[in-house]
């Protein structure tokens, strides 16, 4: 803005307000303030009560290790989706989490590892269908073979998912996750001042004693928002589930959800219409500070992309790599472009263009270097600050947005550190 900052701020106000030209932020922010109407209208009608009280009845879920393995496996089961993913997980295990004394931040910490990580290893779904699109454009012969044979060798997603696994069955937290335990088994959920994303007065809801706690209040909507998922992507996509839009998929699910949440308040006569507009009312109004914090580092995001920096930062290391580094540079662009937008699916489409020619040129397979844009860019995206799904993490988690990033970011460099070994020996051994 030659230097003016007067300029420069009305520049940065524009921009903001431009986030909502695009339909896919727009409906990204209309999801998080649905979640919020979703979670009270449960806690409201007994679902989060009835569904813990199930599972400890039935001995499913009755000690601390078990809490953990639940919210890691319906990381990994609920792959459709990535906020999709981290909501359900988060919120089912939550309440457990605080139960049996274990840190929301180890918490977060799982549902992140096993949301993105196993949703970039699933052809079949919106992740999958957005990257099989931008490999067709590079002129391979068949994309969706070239993704498929990527999948083993996607080594980042891999070993977070896996590291996430073992941190359940071996409790060696290392670094600020273990003070956080210490904290929470001394019967504090937080640290003093911290500011949980999720208003803890949408938390503290009490159950109507009209409503008797159910499991079915809380398992049915949550049923009816997975199974809406691919439904929507159908829809969306004109009969192709991999065409289907993710950011419109992700919102109706999440909408089908809460109607059903209503349904069942209605038909069981727990609540009227006037009381359930009230409680999601006050639901989304409980989520309004984590929306506007994704609004902003979408708008973040987008000003680095303005600058160019990924463009900048691919080119450097197409231009000074010799060839048995291209793979680990590759994967190291990947992740500081994803770490400083914030998005890995904007990261893909900058790489994958650029990557991917490159093996052809080579005349080298090009899923190694596919699976080095995937990977680093979801290194970056998972260890950036202002990711949506770091920031979806925390929400659903009920934690402090900055105490999730400094205690997944040991975990995170551990699994990036390995997985760029593993992208050099693999360099060398093209």
């Amino acid at each position: 803005m030659g230097g003016d900052p007067l300029a420069g701020l009305g520049a940065g106000i524009d921009g903001t307000i431009d986030i909502f030209a695009d339909p896919g932020n727009t409906r990204v922010i209309l999801f998080t303030l649905v979640i919020g109407s979703l979670i009270a209208v449960v806690e409201h009608s007994g679902g989060v009560r009835g569904l813990v009280r199930w599972l400890e009845t039935h001995r499913w879920v009755n000690n601390a290790r078990r809490a953990q393995l639940l919210a890691w496996m319906m990381g990994v089961v609920v792959f459709i989706e990535s906020n999709i993913t981290l909501m359900v997980a988060g919120t089912v295990s939550r309440p457990l989490f605080d139960r049996f004394r274990i840190s929301r931040e180890k918490l977060a910490y799982l549902i992140d590892s096993t949301s993105a990580p196993i949703c970039i290893l699933i052809p079949l779904n919106a992740w999958g269908a957005f990257n099989i699109g931008l490999l067709s454009s590079t002129g391979v012969d068949n994309a969706l073979e070239v993704f498929v044979h990527s999948i083993p060798l996607n080594l980042y997603p891999i070993t977070a998912v896996l590291l996430a696994g073992v941190s359940v069955f071996i409790p060696a937290e290392f670094g600020p996750m273990a003070k956080a335990q210490a904290r929470t088994e001394a019967g504090n959920l937080l640290w003093p001042g911290a500011t949980p994303m999720m208003d803890q007065a949408l938390l503290a809801q009490e159950t109507d004693k009209r409503a008797t706690p159910r499991a079915s209040a809380m398992a049915l909507p949550i049923i009816a928002m997975i199974v809406a998922m691919p439904v929507s992507l159908m829809i969306t996509g004109n009969g192709n589930l991999i065409r289907g839009s993710g950011s419109t998929s992700v919102l109706w699910s999440v909408l089908i959800g809460l109607g059903t949440a209503w349904i069942l308040a209605l038909v069981r006569r727990t609540h009227s219409a006037d009381e359930l507009t009230r409680i999601s009312l006050q639901g989304a109004g409980g989520l309004v500070p984590v929306a506007a914090i994704l609004m902003f580092a979408m708008a973040l995001g987008d000003v680095t992309k303005s600058l160019d920096a990924g463009l900048y930062i691919a080119g450097f290391i197409h231009d000074t790599l010799p060839l048995y580094l291209l793979l680990p540079g590759i994967f190291l662009a990947s992740a500081l472009i994803a770490f400083s937008t914030g998005t890995s699916w904007g990261t893909f489409a900058i790489m994958i263009p650029m990557a991917v020619p490159i093996a052809i040129a080579l005349e080298m397979p090009p899923a190694p270097f596919l699976a080095a844009v995937l990977s680093g860019a979801v290194f970056g995206d998972h260890t950036s600050p202002i990711s949506d799904t770091t920031i979806v993490a925390s929400m659903a988690s009920a934690t402090d947005h900055i105490d999730h990033v400094r205690t997944q970011l040991p975990y995170a460099l551990l699994g990036g550190a390995v997985s760029l070994l593993g992208f050099a020996i693999m360099g060398v051994w093209l």
